[in-house]
Formats: C-alpha cells, sequence, structure tokens
C-alpha cells in the first residue's frame, strides 16, 4: 500500500515549547518521517494553562538574570520567533488538550521524543494525552520518550496506560529502568530524532564574527563558568550566549531563532552547555564539547553521553585546566560518531517495524 496515502500518523510530542531543542526534535522526528514516504503530523493540542506557563517561563527564563529588564524586549522577540517557526510546522488540525478524541483518527500515533512520560514535568506532569490515552488510533509506539528527572517506579494505573503501547522505544537509560521495571521488558534504545534525521536540519546564516565558543544554557555552576573562561582567555577565543543572557559571556544573542540556534551552533568552534540538545547539537556538528548538567537534566544528560562514549565531555568541579584544553580544543573522539552510527541503524531497524 501506498505510504502517503494510507491513515495518517499522528507524532505527539512537546511541539510548541520555546526551547531549541525541543522545537528541533520535534520537527526531526515529524519530517523524518515524511521523508521516509509517510503522511504524518504533528498533534496539535490546544491548552491556555499549558501556554500561560511557556511563555512565563520564555519570557522570563531564570529571576534574578543580570540585564533581566533591559533583555525582556529580546526574550520577546525570541518567542516570536518560535512562534513563526511553529507556522512552519506540518500540524494537525488543533484540539483541545482535555478532549483527545478531537484529534481524528490515526493508524498510528508515534509519542515522543522529550520527556513525554516525565510525571515531574512542571507543566506537562500527569497529562495522560502523552500515554496516549484517549486517542483514536490503530496502534501506540513511542520513540525516544523519556522520563526526563523522574526516577521513581511507575504506580498501577500509569503501568497499565503504558502496557497499552504496541511498542517502546526510550532515548536513556533512566527511562529504560523506568519502563522495564514497569513491564517486565527491556525497551529499545533509539537515539534522539535530532541525531538520527540531522538531515532534516535547515541552518540559518549568520552574521560573520571573530571565532567563539557557544555557550548554550543558563544557571550553570560558577566553576564551570571560570573555567571555560579561563580556556577561552587562554586561546583568544570569544564567549558567545545564545538564547539566554550569561553574565560570563562576552556576548549574549538572546533573540536567535530555531534556524538561527542551528547555524550558530554548526560555526562554532566548541560548544559548552548544560542542555540535553547542547550536547546533542554538538556532536551533530562534530564540535568539541563540555557539560555541566543541572540537576533536572543530569539523568538524560549523563545517559545520553554514557550511551555515546562520550563521558569525558561531562566535567566535575574536579576537572584540571588540562581536561578542558582537551575537551574543549582537540577534535570528537570518532568513537562518537561509530557509536551514533550504529544506534541509527538499530533506530533505523525500530522504525522500520512500527512503520510496516
Amino acid at each position: 500500500m501506498d505510504a502517503s496515502r494510507s491513515a495518517p500518523i499522528g507524532v505527539l510530542t512537546f511541539h510548541r515549547c520555546i526551547n531549541y531543542g525541543s522545537y528541533w526534535q520535534a520537527r526531526c522526528l515529524v519530517e523524518g518521517l515524511i521523508a521516509r514516504g509517510h503522511n504524518a503530523v504533528l498533534l496539535d493540542y490546544q491548552s491556555s494553562r499549558i501556554d500561560r506557563a511557556e511563555w512565563r517561563v520564555a519570557l522570563r527564563p531564570a529571576q534574578g538574570f543580570w540585564g533581566e529588564r533591559e533583555d525582556r524586549k529580546l526574550y520577546a522577540e525570541k518567542t516570536r520567533k518560535f512562534f513563526a517557526a511553529f507556522e512552519t510546522l506540518p500540524l494537525s488540525r488543533s484540539f483541545p488538550l482535555d478532549e483527545p478524541e478531537r484529534a481524528g483518527s490515526f493508524d498510528l500515533v508515534v509519542v515522543g521524543s522529550d520527556e513525554v512520560f516525565n510525571l515531574r514535568h512542571p507543566w506537562f506532569g500527569g497529562e495522560t494525552l502523552f500515554y496516549g490515552e484517549g486517542l483514536r488510533a490503530k496502534r501506540r509506539a513511542s520513540y525516544a520518550a523519556s522520563f526526563g528527572n523522574q526516577s521513581y517506579e511507575l504506580d498501577h494505573p500509569w503501568v497499565e496506560r503504558l502496557r497499552n503501547f504496541d511498542d517502546v522505544a526510550v532515548r536513556d537509560a533512566n527511562s529504560a529502568g523506568i519502563v522495564s521495571k514497569a513491564l517486565g521488558l527491556e525497551p529499545v534504545m533509539v537515539l534522539d530524532p535530532v541525531l538520527q534525521f540531522p538531515e532534516i536540519i535547515e541552518p540559518a546564516p549568520v552574521h560573520e564574527r571573530p571565532p567563539y565558543i557557544a555557550l548554550y544554557g543558563h544557571g550553570m555552576p560558577d566553576w564551570f563558568a571560570q573555567k571555560v573562561r579561563a580556556f577561552a582567555d587562554r586561546i583568544g577565543r570569544q564567549i558567545v550566549s545564545i538564547g539566554y543572557r550569561n553574565w560570563w559571556a562576552d556576548e549574549s544573542w538572546i533573540d536567535a531563532g530555531p534556524a538561527e540556534f542551528a547555524g550558530f551552533i554548526a560555526r562554532a568552534d566548541a560548544v559548552v552547555t548544560n542542555f540535553f540538545h547542547g550536547c546533542v547539537f554538538a556532536m551533530v556538528n562534530n564540535k568539541p564539547f563540555g557539560t555541566a548538567p543541572s540537576d533536572y537534566r543530569s539523568n538524560k544528560v549523563r545517559d545520553l553521553v554514557n550511551a555515546l562514549d562520550a563521558q569525558l565531555h561531562l566535567v566535575t568541579e574536579a576537572n584540571a585546566d588540562a581536561d578542558y584544553d582537551r575537551l574543549l580544543g582537540t577534535p570528537l573522539n570518532p568513537m562518537i560518531g561509530a557509536r551514533i552510527a550504529t544506534l541509527r541503524q538499530s533506530s533505523e531497524s525500530y522504525l522500520d517495524g512500527i512503520l510496516a
């Protein structure tokens, strides 16, 4: 049967977050499926409660930021660029978050990537939609789903919701452990869609600047800032923060849109980050990187670098200057690329199975 004429595939994820990683994982997954010849759309749920929570954080990502008042217009402009980018995504007809039956009928719903299973998520946590409940679908599968910072076992109602999936694939070891205890089976480990479908990424041209180290994230520990700052000074590089104000950067480009973010990382000499997708985009672009994840992101960043043989790029306060010289100043170990290639093949095989 011609896949393009069959019932559509619905992709359910966090596709309207004001976050570079969330945007690109959603786009890469749905357009990756389309590139395989399938009629795929992002399920466009609507919730004023979710919107208010998302926009509040987007306009003020961390209280007490230096330059907060001056930066308000820049964060608003960044948010407007995301709104424009959302409208270019392949979307289903809109439906209320709590009325999933109005989404339409689907041959298959793919839940993921991102923290779709995380019951501790500050505004999506506990939404049964992300466990496929209420959707009119012949089959349900997850792809690169994550529990994020949740590490406790699921209780009975959530185990039963998870049991309704025909196939389960996760992107990190913490999530695999939770699924294994809940269902008594080992879920498939697959790559984040950005690593699986990098050809979907369309970087925007960015203006010329002197060589720089890309800084992505906020709230990084002082010891990490000091070590990176010292490294940049040693080699004569600027530190440019993307998407957020960071006091210790030479420059902060706050109002960059998703495509500008992709172009910015692609041109950097190295990447420093405490975000999961900061590490992902560094590896997609084969850039040296160092990460000191926040407590909220520690599970998924740790499991990412472990899965891709990039453990040395996760630094602690004990790392010396020489470690930064090596991690940020020399090319990535080819083993990382080899590991990505291997997992890309197994991820492709999983997709072949659920899309057959």
